[in-house]
């Protein structure tokens, strides 16, 4: 009996910590309406363990205490459960297939609405209006760049990113078929770069909550890379409902290496168009 007795208290204590984890996920929802409940448990949970032993705080109940009373805590929570991965021409094979695929069709269109959803501090959004500049569309082009925290927002606002990751980002723009030299793109300034305005005046950046918004007017395109991973299987099927409420007829969407609508209850609704870079179009007229 004393041989299995830690093993029954470390399985309670997972119990109880799953439990606790309901409780913080449900209360960041209820006082700030961020909503985490259907994010992958395994990647909330390694999250939540991460960023406590970050701050010195031992126990979840401590860190919903915090996080109710405590606004900077609720930010610091929000940051670590945000996906906030990004970079310039991020997968360039990917900038590359639709400067060849879905440009040409792009092209056909009087006035063309991108949707970049879950765009964090806004490097692809702006690695998009490189592309359609290139391709003469950026006059003709809105892009709307949205993400559910304020704080990446007003980061992606701004378009200033670190110097020290301009030769990665010169890389993957020419590896994505760049057409001029990337510098023209911006302006150095000591230990930083800001892109170039003709960049930003292209995309409205915009509060929007996958998880609980809803549709997002008619798009041509809707690029969500990378964010689909994230989610439970429920929520991944609400999110591609929306994305195909939100296409017009013939649109373009536009997932992550790593995602799929293979197996989603929308996947009749599309037909693959570059299958190894996730870019699908959406059945109908249109383009």
């Amino acid at each position: 009996m004393t041989k299995t007795a830690p093993i029954d208290e470390r399985m309670n204590q997972a119990e109880i910590e799953n439990i606790e984890i309901d409780l913080l996920l449900d209360a960041l929802f209820r006082k700030y309406g961020y909503d985490f409940r259907s994010y992958s448990r395994a990647s909330v949970k390694r999250r939540i363990m991460k960023l406590m032993d970050k701050i010195g705080i031992n126990r979840v109940t401590d860190l919903i205490h915090s996080a109710l009373r405590d606004q900077e805590v609720f930010e610091i929570i929000l940051r670590a459960l945000s996906i906030n991965v990004t970079e310039m021409f991020r997968d360039p094979t990917f900038f590359l297939a639709v400067r060849r695929t879905v440009i040409p069709l792009l092209k056909t269109r009087d006035f063309i609405k991108v949707w970049h959803a879950g765009c964090a501090t806004g490097e692809e959004a702006y690695s998009m209006a490189i592309l359609l500049k290139e391709a003469g569309l950026l006059k003709r082009c809105q892009i709307y760049a949205t993400d559910m925290n304020k704080i990446v927002l007003n980061s992606a606002r701004n378009g200033i990113y670190p110097l020290d990751r301009i030769k990665e980002y010169t890389t993957n723009y020419q590896r994505a078929g760049g057409e001029y030299s990337f510098g023209d793109y911006y302006t150095a300034r000591y230990d930083s770069v800001i892109l170039e305005k003709s960049l930003k005046t292209s995309i409205v950046f915009a509060d929007h909550n996958l998880t609980t918004d809803g549709v997002f007017g008619e798009m041509d395109m809707i690029v969500c890379r990378n964010v689909l991973i994230y989610f439970n299987r429920e929520l991944q099927d609400r999110v591609l409902g929306l994305f195909v409420n939100s296409l017009t007829p013939g649109g373009i969407l536009c997932l992550g290496s790593k995602e799929s609508i293979s197996f989603s209850a929308h996947s009749a609704d599309f037909e693959a168009m570059v299958e190894r870079e996730k870019i699908y179009r959406k059945h109908g007229g249109g383009l």
